[in-house]
């Protein structure tokens, strides 16, 4: 077995008299790719910045392989201090590090480096980290949520980015597509310990039931054991309390306290929804509405009619204008031209995405009330606070404390809190999965799956998504939105099927005289025409005929090459043998990967220019 290049052995830490890590253990070697998961409050952050060297533990070990390097993106990353963004990644790189390949990061990830870092959006601040931590191409990447605030492209492009490097990772994310698309193994921190399972996040959950199964059954047994114990020493009078009895007794209060032990963990947030009084069946009618800022239009001749219970996501990369559609069909928002007209009695309540309606000035207690003593009315309801803090795991002493010293999922879930307490028969919910453990995000789903009322649901978790709305709008540039039927991954199979469809069918050849037909995609974007000055229909050059037909066997080639170089490195002994042989192996898996990227994506762009010659090369 190769050394690791990280562990953290039997660590224990304990937080304001509570222990929070009760003897973890974790081990990290070259290319392993961690999930950790967990509820919010667990630890997992902890963890991480106990893996960082931010925060020493009150106990057990820390080892860093001499030369590892790692880089940690938190949550919330701090691009204070910083004159421009170039000058925050920067500052990231050590002597030697590529500034090149920081600067090509950058561009990827469409920012400039001039930015102002206290301007930026909460996608572009964590674009902004990424790049910062992705440059010096670490040993080890340490992710806390990477997906929060990015658009789906990004979250796409992450995705792929990883998957090409050799980089060991350990990630902490609320996205299931995103922890099941790159975890290789997964730890589950609960009750302050860890349990490991060498498979990815796609296989934890019935293993997780299957642990919480198990140990049902144990903690029936023990409560059997425990009342057979009981009831001999009730019954057993002067016997049971005889000296040679006594060790009998100290086993019932080890039985009793280990029943204490296995019940104590990390509680479930007690979520309920406070429904108003039923709208009516029209939620939202937009006919023809448009909205520009300048020469930008933001919707453009939309229509779309919204009926009760429907639940609609929207979607599109960060800037497209999903808010301001939001607003346009709440009736926060006139059109330019069009009209909205909202249905009867609507009961609306809003959770905003980056958390702006929380005065920074108010208490947890404040936030609840809005302020006005300590009662809290849910469902018509008068409920103390201190009762409502426990439903959302709030602990009684939290009550007073600045919102502002929240953390991320603290706070998201302060949010949820006064959102359902409110009367409701629709709610608007942007991007609410931000900071949220999965098992919080499982009862918001639940929640949601039985609220009558209607949701209108802004975000880029393509999971949540999948699981809670009945269709999808989607912006498709320009201004133009198009709903699908279903969830997004119905949306992304719909567009497939289109694009397939218009690709089978071959226009028609033109009459002399008619009007040349609209240009396509290609063209449109700068590709070489589609004839030869002379009018005649063209076709693929030799050295474009030439790739076409090779690209397939390049391709397969690549991925037989890739395929090796991943079972090579997935030998575990493979490092130990020779440690620069194993660097080079997964060079070359990095290389290999790029190309084939690269290879399909010529073949794809031939394959498209073929078809619109009409198949002739």
């Amino acid at each position: 077995m190769p050394p690791p290049l990280l562990f953290l052995s039997d660590i224990h830490l304990t937080f304001g008299g509570t222990p929070l890590l009760q003897g973890i253990d974790l081990s990290v070697s070259r290319g392993d790719r961690l999930c950790l998961v967990g509820r919010n409050g667990s630890g997992k952050s902890t963890v991480l910045k106990i893996a960082a060297g931010l925060i020493e533990a009150d106990r057990g070990e820390r080892f860093v392989q001499p030369g590892a390097t790692i880089r940690y993106l938190s949550q919330e990353p701090d691009l204070s201090g910083y004159e421009t963004a170039w000058a925050y990644v920067e500052a990231g790189l050590a002597p030697g590090d590529d500034r090149h390949q920081a600067r090509l990061l950058m561009t990827q990830l469409g920012l400039t480096g001039d930015e102002d870092p206290m301007r930026l959006s909460g996608g572009e601040a964590r674009r902004c980290a990424l790049a910062r931590v992705l440059a010096p191409n670490p040993d080890i990447l340490l992710f806390d949520e990477p997906t929060n605030h990015l658009d789906m492209p990004a979250i796409e492009w992450l995705e792929s980015t990883l998957a090409g490097l050799g980089t060991a990772i350990i990630m902490v994310s609320h996205d299931r597509r995103f922890l099941e698309s790159l975890s290789r193994s997964t730890v589950w921190l609960d009750n302050g310990v860890t349990l490991r399972l060498d498979q990815g996040f796609s296989a934890f959950e019935d293993w997780r039931d299957a642990i919480v199964e198990q140990a049902a059954e144990e903690r029936h047994k023990l409560d059997r054991k425990i009342a057979q114990e009981t009831k001999w020493l009730h019954y057993g009078g002067v016997t049971a309390r005889r000296r040679r009895n006594q060790g009998r007794l100290r086993a019932l209060k080890d039985l009793r306290r280990q029943r204490r032990e296995q019940t104590r963990g990390p509680e479930t947030a007690k979520m309920t929804v406070t429904e108003g009084d039923a709208s009516g069946k029209l939620i939202v009618e937009a006919t023809g509405i448009s909205k520009s800022f300048g020469d930008r239009a933001i919707v453009k001749d939309l229509s779309l009619r919204i009926q009760r219970g429907d639940r609609i996501g929207i979607i599109g990369p960060n800037g497209s204008g999903k808010t301001t559609l939001v607003k346009l069909l709440t009736g926060a928002l006139a059109p330019d031209d069009g009209t909205v007209r909202l249905g009867a009695n609507l009961q609306q309540v809003s959770l905003d995405q980056r958390r702006e309606s929380l005065d920074p000035s108010w208490t947890l207690r404040e936030a609840l009330t809005d302020g006005r003593g300590d009662t809290v009315f849910v469902g018509g309801t008068a409920k103390h606070v201190t009762g409502y803090m426990k439903d959302f795991l709030f602990a009684t002493e939290q009550a007073g404390t600045p919102t502002d010293a929240l953390s991320g999922g603290e706070r998201g879930r302060l949010m949820l809190a006064r959102a359902l307490a409110r009367p409701s028969n629709m709610m608007v919910l942007d991007e609410p999965t931000n900071d949220l453990d999965l098992e919080t995000l499982d009862l918001v789903q639940e929640i949601l799956a039985d609220y009558a009322g209607t949701v209108l649901l802004v975000s880029h978790d393509r999971d949540f998504l999948d699981r809670i709305v009945t269709s999808v709008i989607a912006a498709e540039g320009n201004g133009r939105w198009l709903e699908y039927a279903g969830g997004f991954s119905d949306m992304v199979a719909q567009r497939r099927a289109a694009a397939e469809s218009e690709k089978s069918v071959r226009p028609e050849t033109k009459a002399r005289g008619q009007k040349p037909a609209a240009p396509s995609a290609i063209q449109a974007s700068g590709g070489a025409s589609r004839s030869s000055p002379d009018g005649r229909k063209r076709k693929l050059s030799f050295k474009e005929s030439h790739a076409h037909k090779t690209l397939p066997s390049t391709i397969a080639a690549l991925e037989e090459r890739i395929a090796r170089l991943q079972a090579l490195l997935a030998d575990p002994d493979f490092y130990a043998r020779d440690p620069a042989a194993f660097d080079d192996a997964a060079s070359q898996l990095e290389t290999a990967t790029a190309e084939l990227a690269g290879a399909e994506h010529e073949w794809l762009t031939l394959e498209l220019l073929l078809d619109e010659l009409g198949g002739e090369s």
